[in-house]
């Protein structure tokens, strides 16, 4: 990490969080691939805090986001939350984070849970998220095989570069992304697919032609048992009624 942002996080720790146990620095800063507008992700860890939080401000000409821990609540939103959702954010931040003041006993603990949380994986998908994701993904296909005007075009096209990606990573037992993570995501779980997708998409945004994107979006689903339409039914939880009024 460079030295004047591990610096600048060491004076964070020492104004803001001075009885932390460890902070952890992470994200595309700490990794050189940060941008002026690019965020400094810190994990703070105590022994003890009355519940987690986070909370942004800035500092030293940075963005910081700042998520507030202990062990306990770290575990709980590393199970609970990361992965269910399946985008491992706060695992990976412990996992990829540098140790400010350096590494501990906690530290090196905590880096050790995330990295089971990351190499245990998501939880697979069940039947009826399945048939709800590949639906959607069908529905937004279809919008694009002949769109109406460019902007419903590009409205398509941009949900679907999100949620085809987190349909084909989670039904096939990988990490997912969101939004500029997804690149990340698919390099990862297999980097052939990943130029593919992004070329694709490419096609699409800078050229207007939705044809590499069908095509993609007709192999990925293959597998799956192609798109679904016909016998797809979404019930409403019972509940959800308004009584009439008398």
């Amino acid at each position: 990490m460079d030295e004047g942002i591990e610096k600048l996080v060491d004076e964070i720790r020492l104004k803001q969080y001075p009885d932390a146990d460890v902070v952890f620095a992470a994200g595309s800063i700490v990794r050189g691939e940060g941008t002026a507008f690019s965020d400094l992700d810190l994990v703070v860890v105590y022994p003890q805090v009355p519940q987690a939080y986070r909370e942004s401000f800035r500092r030293g000409g940075y963005p910081v986001e700042a998520f507030v821990h202990d062990p306990a609540t770290l575990e709980y939103f590393f199970l609970e939350v990361d992965r269910p959702s399946g985008i491992p954010s706060l695992p990976q931040m412990v996992v990829e984070g540098f140790e400010v003041p350096g590494p501990s006993s906690t530290s090196r603990m905590l880096k050790e849970m995330a990295r089971s949380v990351i190499a245990a994986g998501p939880p697979a998908l069940d039947v009826d998220t399945e048939r709800r994701m590949r639906y959607s993904v069908s529905d937004l296909l279809d919008d694009l095989r002949a769109p109406r005007t460019h902007d419903e075009l590009i409205g398509a096209g941009t949900r679907l570069y999100e949620l085809l990606a987190d349909y084909h990573l989670r039904r096939t037992g990988h990490w997912s992304g969101r939004g500029k993570s997804v690149a990340r995501a698919l390099q990862s779980a297999d980097p052939a697919l990943s130029v593919r997708y992004g070329d694709a998409f490419d096609r699409l945004f800078e050229h207007h032609d939705s044809g590499p994107v069908v095509r993609l979006a007709e192999d990925l689903l293959r597998d799956a048992g192609g798109p679904l339409f016909e016998g797809y039914r979404s019930d409403a939880p019972a509940a959800w009624r308004r009584d009439a009024v008398k």
